[in-house]
């Protein structure tokens, strides 16, 4: 964990604020992602007031938060970029493209802050540059000061000594800050600290020497911050109720009385009414009598603001964090663990029933039956607890496509469709680096540069396009481009030149197919983005080994389009269980294409040894799943008679089997972490009867007909 400047306030406070870091991290990582959409989006020309606000309230939570848990370094950085966001949202400074990459630099550093205090370790990061190019936009843009400020001189009326020791910056203010009562006057103590930790912030000293005999502190503070931004951060160290700010007045803090004391002003005639001043339907003699009421440094240096409606916006995600629970990721695992063994118990209970007679025991089956409803939609509920929508991983796409664009010289634009789809957790977590290299490789391989996109009659922007959806009981991601496509006859050349057997009469699929094949690249120049041929092997075995495939259709010179297929959740699964000899084994429902009765003079024999049957004119291999798994058998002259068609991998083959079992739902478990690696096999479940039941990999079985 980082350095903890505030541990001493946090331990004096009586609380123990660590058990909340986690917390504070994953919603800190929240508003990054949400800031840098945000200024992804943001229209530098008409930029939306909303849009402003929102990315203003992102880095204001963070800064909070920071301030609270003794991040210093990352509360400084985050109040400068407040500053700068404040005046953009108040239209005192026009945004472009060059606030938008600081603020996009500054989320990046914010990243590097947190991980380090996070437990991850490095050297500090310097964010003295950015400081100073965040300060020089907020004043070299500064909006100029209002005409009703002008007349400074006449409030220099005022007995010298109320002016401030120090030179008032622009907009700075002073006030009087009163704490209390409080039972620990040191508590009063973590708001010195504060100012102490974020140097922006202004100036604060005692009035009253440190001493208190009422239970109250009172503090002079030169600030330019808002009174909302001062009582956010006052409040994480003592309550809201116990703080007032009131402009610091001609008093000089001394008390009623004391020696030294100027003499009271004699009261105002005005009464005032309450009204703020300039407020609607505020009578003209208060708003007249107002300035000269007001103390001088206040009068000469406070601007008037017109009343935006900020303080709306904000108080909006406070209602929205109450709809949420965050609970640990193993909680949810052990919570699908014991559903997964609900549902195979309820499968056991399921199968003995069957042999009662359902006449006596009808009571008995209604409840089996309910129980058998009840744990599937319980088993629904509890997997969708893991389900997240696919914009977490399309989010991350805007800026690093940005990025890369800008330093290829290239104009690309990203299309997302589809972002609520959801899929498992663990499975978004693992695809998430196999889409990232799609996406780059669409951009460097793909999208032309604009002044050959335009020779060739297109727009000078490219356009790549992410597109997710179900199909079936899996989701289908496409990475879509309208570039360059693939070159059939360079793609042959490329690996003829790596020793690769392509003959000319592949089809088009079996040459898309070559750029997975290991060391292979279409790249002419090796650079840092690509042309070392490390990336679409590693593509492909990464899909593959979450039980998903890859296909990728192309046009020269309209584009390419590579389609991932991936199973919504690796948990549970709908699978056909079939029988062989005395074994069982279960095939994902999601390959099975179809089944049907064989006579044994259809089937043919190829070279002697392989074996191939004509389905409606199409000669499909022939697999035995008791050769393959070598099943003992007693029963020496049965002959299969069922095959059972999957597909997988653009390839189909026919499984020869003894009986069609049923389908169910089955829980997976992981037999390379239990045992070991099988080949042809991706799993194993418990089926109703306590038996293990293998779940056969079908990607496996359609390459070993391939070989």
């Amino acid at each position: 964990m980082g350095d903890m400047t505030t541990e001493g306030a946090s331990i004096s406070a009586g609380i123990d604020l660590s058990q909340f870091y986690q917390v504070f991290f994953e919603e800190a990582g929240e508003n990054l992602d949400n800031m840098e959409r945000l200024l992804l989006n943001v229209n530098v020309e008409a930029a939306d007031d909303e849009e402003l606000n929102a990315i203003f309230r992102c880095a204001h939570s963070i800064k909070g938060g920071a301030a609270t848990f003794g991040f210093s370094d990352v509360a400084e950085l985050t109040h400068q970029m407040e500053t700068l966001l404040d005046k953009l949202r108040r239209h005192e400074l026009q945004p472009n493209a060059a606030m938008v990459d600081v603020l996009l630099q500054s989320g990046d550093a914010l990243r590097t802050q947190l991980a380090r205090h996070q437990g991850s370790g490095g050297d500090v990061f310097d964010t003295t540059d950015l400081l100073v190019s965040i300060k020089s936009f907020v004043e070299g843009g500064g909006a100029p000061a209002p005409a009703a400020a002008a007349p400074a001189p006449k409030a220099a009326t005022a007995p010298a000594a109320a002016a401030p020791a120090v030179p008032l910056k622009s907009g700075a203010r002073l006030l009087e800050l009163q704490v209390g009562p409080l039972t620990d006057l040191s508590l009063a103590d973590n708001l010195v600290e504060l100012f102490k930790e974020i140097t922006d912030l202004g100036n604060i000293e005692p009035l009253d020497a440190g001493q208190s005999s009422d239970g109250m502190r009172r503090f002079k503070v030169l600030t330019s911050s808002t009174d909302n931004d001062l009582l956010d951060l006052f409040t994480f160290h003592v309550a809201r109720e116990q703080v007032k700010l009131i402009p610091l007045g001609p008093g000089f803090g001394f008390y009623d009385g004391a020696p030294g004391a100027p003499p009271a002003e004699a009261p105002s005639a005005d009464p005032g009414y309450g009204f703020f001043d300039d407020a609607p339907g505020v009578p003209e003699s208060v708003a007249a009598a107002a300035p000269a009421a007001e103390a001088a440094p206040t009068a000469a240096i406070v601007p008037t603001r017109p009343a935006t409606p900020v303080a709306k916006a904000e108080a909006k995600p406070a209602a929205m964090d109450q709809t949420t629970l965050r609970v640990s990721i193993e909680k949810v695992d052990q919570l699908i663990n014991l559903v997964g063994e609900l549902v195979i118990t309820q499968a056991m209970l399921a199968q003995n029933s069957r042999e009662l007679d359902p006449a006596m025991y009808q009571q008995l089956t209604s409840g089996l039956a309910d129980l058998e409803r009840n744990t599937r939609d319980l088993q629904e509920s509890v997997m969708s607890i893991r389900m997240i929508p696919m914009s977490t991983v399309f989010n991350r796409f805007p800026r690093m496509l940005r990025d890369l664009a800008a330093k290829l010289g290239k104009k690309v634009e990203l299309v997302t469709q589809g972002e609520a789809t959801e899929l498992d957790k663990s499975l978004v977590e693992k695809i998430t680096d196999p889409l990232t290299h799609l996406v780059r490789n669409s951009c460097d391989h793909g999208i032309e540069m604009p002044e050959d996109r335009t020779a060739r009659g297109k727009p000078e922007q490219g356009t790549i396009t992410l597109v997710a959806s179900h199909q079936g009981g899996s989701i289908v991601i496409e990475v879509r481009d309208d570039g360059r496509g693939l070159n059939r006859d360079k793609l042959i050349k490329k690996a003829r030149e790596k020793g690769i057997d392509a003959p000319d009469t592949m089809t088009d699929a079996e040459c898309w197919s070559l750029i997975f094949a290991p060391g292979f690249s279409t790249a002419d120049v090796v650079t840092d983005v690509s042309g070392r041929g490390v990336g679409m092997d590693v593509v492909k075995k990464n899909i593959t080994s979450l039980g998903g495939t890859v296909e990728i259709d192309s046009a020269e010179g309209y584009g390419m389009k590579v389609s991932v297929r991936l199973p919504l959740t690796l948990a549970i699964m709908d699978g056909m269980s079939v029988g062989v000899g005395d074994e069982c084994y279960i095939l994902p429902l999601s390959s099975v294409v179809e089944s049907f009765q064989v006579q044994s003079d259809t089937i043919k024999t190829v070279a002697g040894s392989g074996r191939v049957v004509e389905v409606r004119d199409e000669y499909m291999p022939v697999i035995e799943l008791e050769k393959v798994f070598d099943v003992p058998r007693f029963d020496f002259e049965h002959v299969s008679s069922i095959m059972v068609v999957v597909e997988a991998e653009g390839g189909r083959v026919a499984l020869l089997v003894d009986e069609l079992l049923g389908q169910q739902q089955v829980v997976v478990k992981n037999l390379e972490a239990n045992y070991r690696k099988v080949n042809d096999v991706s799993g194993a479940t418990i089926m109703g009867d306590g038996r293990v039941a293998l779940i056969l990999d079908v990607g496996s079985l359609v390459r070993r007909s391939r070989h």
